[in-house]
């Protein structure tokens, strides 16, 4: 190592400032956006905003902190270790929600406890207990944080479109189905794991429901549904706990309370220790603490990226991941949950006025307040009211338009969704991601062999020119007059779920948006569920930026996918052209130009299937 020093300290000049450079622009990828906020610095009208969304994120986030907890831990393990279900969730929420704002790679974010958790804490705890559950997130926190140092994460963009849909979806029913003996009262003794011996025993047990605790969960539900619709600025899931909380104290209702199962919430964190860690079962706990590592940084990712399209601001995948490591292991450290960011709160953070991560400290910080203060009134929420939450979270998460607009996809697009949504509902969901991701690649490599069978031959050779003798394009667009105001942008290949984000960033290289924006497809063969998601979202951030999307050359099954899938009408057949020079005249009459001919070397481009 002494001779290594020696030799770099003897190395010449230039050497050492190349090895500098690498070293800081490794690290540079790793520094806080609250850090670079800080450094440009802040405006009063900055702080105010982030302290008004991070207290409105707060309240918001309360219930569903709770809701989370609850829902994740049995009741077996909650009474054999001594937890407080309620509590944990909190503890989640405040220091991870923390340490994603301070130390991620997004200005918005906003983490915690999320429902996509709720199936796998549920399994890991019902098999291993918490202390197995501990162990599995400290490893799960470790394997994020080195998937961040390895610069895995834009790599999380090569899970297909239908995956993701399916196994959320998925998530969502095993969530609406664990909450319904909480919402009918049901008299029971513990939830079976499976889905299908779940709902046997909800049947067996559907007299016992109780009237008292379906009139408050029906109440409540109503009350979050309404409030979301005639005052979608209220916190519906606060309203509703308030009001349900009270009607049941007022008239003694017999309904079932955070306080009469789980006794009282500690007012406070309780101080971090390392949990026991049962060294034998590190080995079991693998897949286990894998799955929660790759849920974690699925999740947060995509929220990152959903907060960028509605701020025009770009996250730092990397810095994210390790933020997020850390933030699971100190979660754990303080007796919490495994946590990722939260796509629903950090939207709510952005519509609140949250501009930098001072928002999402602040969250967190109510939070604490919220307990030190308030918590013995917890003690008189209807475990019904928390289950109604669960069921709005169930239904957001559940993706119903994405999910029937998969179903107007191709059809391997629809066989993924299906199986990845089957599997997670009725086996497991690790076992669903990875058979989903398989099936797709295969899917892929299926695709790219029909593709291979179509001839590759796009124009015209010369007449009595070299077959394999370079010749010109006449439908290059360096052959063409392009106006000022038009930018022209050319897919080369099938657009699959790989290829879909290059697309999403292509509007933001520009100082300027243009006002014509041409998307030539003249060698796109095929197209697929994700390829036409992310047409879709290009297409709206066109228009919002006042961009007129045309698409030139567009093939056989890529129109067909475009007309089964809705997005034929949404774009409009006034911007779909058959050629370059077509979708040039258009973009000329929408500037108010003169026109210009076609010129006399134009030839379109036909593609033919071998033996046709």
């Amino acid at each position: 190592m002494t001779r290594i020093m020696d030799d770099m300290w003897l190395a010449p000049p230039r050497v050492c400032d190349a090895v500098c450079q690498v070293i800081l622009r490794f690290m540079s990828r790793f520094i806080p956006k609250s850090l670079v906020c800080l450094r440009e610095g802040y405006s009063q009208r900055t702080v105010i905003g982030d302290v008004i969304a991070g207290i409105t994120v707060g309240i918001i986030a309360l219930p569903l902190a709770m809701a989370f907890g609850i829902a994740s831990i049995p009741e077996k393990v909650a009474t054999e270790s001594g937890l407080s279900p309620p509590a944990i969730g909190l503890y989640t929420a405040v220091i991870a929600g923390f340490l994603i704002s301070a130390l991620g790679g997004s200005r918005v974010q906003i983490g915690g406890p999320t429902g996509a958790f709720i199936v796998i804490v549920y399994s890991i705890s019902l098999r291993h207990g918490y202390a197995g559950l501990a162990t599995a997130t400290l490893m799960a926190g470790v394997i994020v944080i080195l998937m961040g140092v390895a610069r895995i994460g834009g790599m999380i963009k090569f899970i297909p479109y239908p995956v993701t849909t399916g196994f959320t979806s998925g998530i969502a029913v095993i969530i609406f189905s664990s909450q319904v003996r909480d919402f009918f009262g049901l008299r029971m003794g513990e939830t079976p794991a499976e889905f299908i011996e779940k709902w046997r025993a909800f049947i067996a047990h559907s007299a016992s429901w109780s009237v008292e605790t379906t009139a408050v969960g029906a109440g409540s539900l109503a009350v979050i549904v309404l409030i979301r619709r005639f005052a979608p600025r209220l916190p519906g899931a606060i309203v509703a706990v308030v009001l349900a909380s009270a009607v049941a104290w007022y008239f003694k209702l017999p309904v079932e309370t955070i306080g009469s199962k789980f006794g009282s919430i500690p007012r406070g964190l309780p101080i971090p220790k390392l949990p026991p860690i049962d060294w034998t079962n590190i080995r079991d706990l693998i897949p286990d603490a894998t799955t929660i590592a790759m849920l974690a940084a699925i999740e947060s990712l995509l929220s990152a990226v959903v907060a960028d399209g509605m701020t025009g601001n770009r996250h730092k995948a990397d810095c994210e991941l390790v933020a997020l490591g850390t933030a699971n292991i100190a979660s754990i450290l303080f007796g919490g949950l495994p946590a990722t960011g939260a796509i629903a709160r950090t939207t709510a953070n952005v519509k609140s006025g949250g501009k930098t991560p001072l928002a999402g400290m602040i969250h967190a910080i109510t939070l604490l307040f919220i307990m030190l203060l308030l918590a013995p009134m917890a003690g008189l929420i209807p475990l019904a009211t928390l289950a109604a939450i669960l069921i709005v979270v169930a239904w957001n998460m559940s993706e119903i338009d994405h999910f029937r607009s998969i179903l107007r996809a191709p059809r391997s697009d629809i066989l993924v969704l299906l199986t990845t949504f089957g599997l997670t509902v009725f086996t497991d969901l690790t076992i669903a991601v990875g058979v989903g991701m398989v099936l797709a690649s295969l899917l892929f490599m299926k695709r790219m062999s029909d593709v291979a069978d179509i001839s590759a031959i796009t124009s015209e050779l010369a007449n009595g020119a070299d077959e394999f003798e370079e010749t010109p394009d006449p439908n290059a667009i360096s052959r063409r007059n392009v106006p000022s105001e038009v930018e022209v942008y050319e897919i080369n290949g099938p657009f699959f779920f790989g290829m879909a984000d290059r697309l999403k960033d292509t509007l933001t290289q520009f100082e300027r948006p243009p006002k014509v924006f041409i998307l030539r497809m003249r060698r796109v063969p095929s197209i697929d569920a994700t390829g036409l998601h992310a047409l879709k979202e290009f297409l709206g951030k066109c228009r919002r930026q006042g961009t007129r999307l045309i698409l030139s050359g567009v093939h056989a099954q890529p129109l067909v996918a475009f007309a089964r899938s809705g997005f034929a009408p949404l774009i409009g057949e006034e911007n779909m052209f058959g050629n370059i020079d077509d979708a040039l005249a258009a973009a000329r009459v929408h500037l108010g130009l003169e026109a210009v001919a076609r010129p006399a070397f134009a030839e379109p481009v036909v593609r033919r299937e071998k033996g046709r």
